[in-house]
Formats: C-alpha cells, sequence, structure tokens
C-alpha cells in the first residue's frame, strides 16, 4: 500500500507496484461477474453476451494486439472527438484534482488503464453482466455534460456523454480503434498483419448493434454495413477534429494536457517513475503508430501533414520488432493483468476458448 508523502499542504502518494496493479475494484463496482455463455437463457440456451463465439467482433477483439493495444488506441481515437475531450476537460477526475493541486501521473494512469477492463464485461459477459457494467457507466457519465464544447466554435453546442450522440460515439470510436488495431498491428505467428474482407468488415459493423442499444444509442442511427458507418461520421464530422480551444479550461485557459504534467510535476515523488515507466510501455511510445493506424479521414482530422499521413505504413513497419515482441504470450500476459484487470483475465481466457471452438472465419 502507499504512505502519502506531504508536500505543503498536498498529501503525495507514494505509488508500489501492488498499487500499480490495483485489485478487481479499480474496474468493478456493480457486482459479479459472469462470463459469456456460463449463465443461460430462459429457453436454456447459454447466454453468449452480446457477441459470442464465432463473431468477427471476438476473433478481432481477442487477438493479443488489441489485448495490448486497446488502451493507447482508444485514448487516441477519442480525443479527436470533440465532446469526449470536453467532458474530461470540464469533469473527469483527473481535471478536477489537476484543478485543485492534487494530480500526479498515476491519476493519469490508472484512467487508462481502465479504459480496456471497464469494458470487458460489456463485451466478453453474459447479457446480465453487460447490462450491468453499461448501467454502472450510465450513472457515472450522467453528470459529465455541459453546454460549451468548443468555446471558438459555439455552434456545435454543447455534451452529454450519458446521452444518446455522445454515448453511442464513445462505443463506435472504441470499436472503429479495435479494427484498426487488428489490421494494422496484428501479427499471426510469423505472417503479417491482414485486413478483413469487405464482408468481414460489414459484418463486424452489424454486430456492433447491440452494443450500441445497450449504451442508449438511437435506434435510427445505428448503421449495419461500412459504408452506412462512414456516413454517420459524414453527418457527424463537425464534432470531430484536434481542436486546441477545446483542451483549454474554460475559466483559465490552460491547456488540460499541459496542466496535468504541470502539477504532476508540482507533486513528484521518486516513487513514481514506475508509473512513467508504464505510461511509456503502454501509451508514450506508441502515440505515432496508433495516429498510423487510423482511417486517412481521421488522420486528417489530428492534424496529420499529408506526406505523414502517407507515410502511415513506413511508420508501422519501422517498428515492426517492437509491436511484435509487445504481443508475445509473456508480455500479452503481463499487460492484460495491467490493462484489463483480474476479472478481465478471466473474461478474456473464457472467450478465447469458446471463440477458438467455433467455427474459423
Amino acid at each position: 500500500m502507499s504512505t502519502p508523502a506531504v508536500s505543503g499542504d498536498r498529501k503525495i502518494p507514494v505509488i508500489t507496484k501492488e498499487l500499480l496493479d490495483g485489485d478487481v475494484n479499480r474496474w468493478r463496482r456493480f457486482g459479479e461477474v459472469v462470463p459469456a455463455g456460463q449463465s443461460f437463457r430462459s429457453d436454456g440456451t447459454p447466454d453468449y453476451g452480446l457477441f459470442g463465439p464465432g463473431s468477427v467482433t471476438w476473433e478481432v477483439m481477442l487477438h493479443p494486439a488489441t489485448i495490448v493495444f486497446e488502451s493507447a488506441a482508444q485514448g487516441g481515437i477519442q480525443f479527436l472527438y470533440k465532446p469526449i475531450t470536453a467532458g474530461i476537460r470540464d469533469a473527469d477526475p483527473m481535471s478536477r484534482k489537476a484543478r485543485a493541486g492534487r494530480f500526479t501521473m498515476f491519476d493519469f494512469f490508472e484512467r487508462l488503464q481502465r479504459n480496456s477492463g471497464m469494458h470487458a464485461p460489456m463485451w466478453l459477459g453474459d447479457t446480465a453482466t453487460a447490462t450491468s457494467m453499461a448501467a454502472h457507466l450510465h450513472r457515472i457519465h450522467g453528470h459529465v455534460q455541459g453546454p460549451v464544447i468548443d468555446p471558438e466554435d459555439p455552434s456545435i453546442g454543447g455534451y452529454a456523454a450519458a446521452e444518446p450522440r455522445d454515448a453511442m460515439w464513445a462505443a463506435i470510436t472504441e470499436m472503429h480503434g479495435i479494427l484498426g488495431i487488428y489490421e494494422n498491428l496484428a501479427w499471426h505467428g510469423d505472417e503479417p498483419p491482414r485486413p478483413l474482407t469487405d464482408a468481414q468488415r460489414d459484418q463486424y459493423v452489424l454486430e456492433m448493434g447491440p452494443y450500441l442499444r445497450l449504451v442508449g444509442a438511437e435506434e435510427s442511427e445505428i448503421p449495419t454495413t461500412m459504408a452506412e458507418l462512414d456516413a454517420l461520421y459524414e453527418k457527424y464530422w463537425p464534432y470531430f477534429g484536434h481542436s486546441k480551444s477545446v483542451f483549454r479550461d474554460l475559466e483559465t485557459g490552460v491547456d488540460m494536457i499541459e496542466q496535468y504534467y504541470a502539477v504532476g510535476r508540482e507533486n513528484w515523488d521518486p516513487s513514481h517513475a514506475i508509473v512513467v515507466e508504464a505510461l511509456e510501455e503502454v501509451y508514450q511510445q506508441w502515440i505515432e503508430v496508433m495516429d498510423a493506424i487510423l482511417p486517412r479521414r481521421l488522420q486528417e482530422a489530428a492534424g496529420r501533414l499529408p506526406e505523414t499521413i502517407a507515410a502511415s505504413a513506413e511508420i508501422i513497419r519501422a517498428r515492426e520488432a517492437e509491436i511484435r515482441e509487445i504481443q508475445n504470450p509473456a508480455n500479452e500476459a503481463r499487460l492484460m493483468r495491467l490493462l484489463w484487470g483480474p476479472d478481465g483475465v478471466d473474461l478474456i481466457h473464457n472467450a478465447r476458448r469458446l471463440q477458438e471452438a467455433a467455427p474459423r472465419l
């Protein structure tokens, strides 16, 4: 456990390996997690939850590359959806702590750490587990709302994380990021990553449907093909892009990322070095790669130069050895526990057993 150090009137946590790893409560606050297939529906058939064995989604989601890169990819793509950035800016515990002078780099790591594991019950649990987790997140996000997304572009209005539009895009960007990981970074032994076929990509989008319904998306907007997903991006394109003004505190004008690092330096303890090392391994070193796996239009929204976008395949190829190394069995097992939590590990292993027994894609 950590023993707080004191600097002025601030208590600065000492970070141990035990605290860094966390226990099940870091990811779960709603009750027991039941893995897919370990409960039964009213007709006596196994309840496999939202996706289930044989789905394209599980084939993509359960690959070791997805396990180690999902948090980094989610962070990269979701910062391009301006309402999510605005919600983090205004209401996230990290931002509140930074404004109060209490933020440490452990807060940043813990936030990133929970991205994958908090979604695992919805993706890999039975229906009741998925529903309970979704309800838990809906409660958390219920207060994440505000009248201003971008103070320099009032035309796009406000945000509400638990309402249909923003809940839908939070889920879509998660799933789209996972697809980018699989198609660009998922090695199969000595065989390089292979994109899905057009039919498989349409099936992947179709399989998003139950997840989007679960989080509260409007039925009329749920895409069923990649073309429909592209059209949905077109409809909501004003909400995408990297705008510096969205990152600025509405009262002080301070960039929230700069504030995180500034306050993190003020509250530094030597024990925080293990947090920085973990952030480097799972997030910081992969930022350019996570940009490179995005569809071209999202790369443009991120402000990448045309020549950098054109070099995306080269950027990924230059890191090939490290990309393969981090998804090897030993590294994957270690990072699975770190990023998905103890029962997230159980959910993944259970789903992999079911997927392995299902007909191959």
